[in-house]
């Protein structure tokens, strides 16, 4: 084998060499870009992840002020209706109260208009009535005739 031979056999081996180096450092570059790009997409989902739990959370905030809004709604409601019963019955007693007092007073003003010897009251101006129509048939008057008379102010 001559020198020149080997040479060539040398430079094309270094040139082999070179070529599968810049293969690998090409497929190397390559492969880290795609890592790289790839770790930009997870950080990007972790990302959307994060933001999706986020809102979730609020979603799930809003949600137990919105029940514990309808509870005490709730319970404001029940207690109106409560406050309304205990309102119907104290308007019932004092119903029933005034009721009461009505009666008592009406019953007082009878008893003093009986005592009073100047009220006439039903039973006396009916009383009064019965012994006028009674002495008007005894002496032979028509009592409607008389009270006409009495009440257009002649008397009999």
């Amino acid at each position: 084998m001559e020198t020149s031979t080997i040479i060539w056999i040398i430079v094309g081996i270094i040139v082999v060499i070179a070529i599968v180096a810049a293969v690998l450092l090409t497929s190397r570059r390559r492969r880290e870009a795609q890592l790289e790009s790839e770790r930009r997409k997870a950080a990007e989902l972790r990302q959307n992840a994060y933001e999706s739990d986020v809102a979730r959370r609020e979603r799930e905030a809003d949600a137990a002020r919105a029940a514990a809004a309808a509870k005490q709604a709730e319970a404001d409601a029940m207690q109106a209706q409560l406050e309304s019963e205990r309102l119907t019955r104290e308007s019932a007693a004092h119903q029933a109260d005034a009721q009461h007092l009505r009666a008592e007073t009406d019953e007082r003003l009878q008893k003093a208009d009986t005592v009073d010897p100047d009220v006439v009251t039903k039973a006396d101006h009916a009383r009064a009535t019965d012994e006028r129509d009674l002495a008007s048939r005894e002496y032979g008057v028509d009592p409607a005739t008389e009270r006409r008379d009495t009440e257009a102010g002649r008397h009999v």
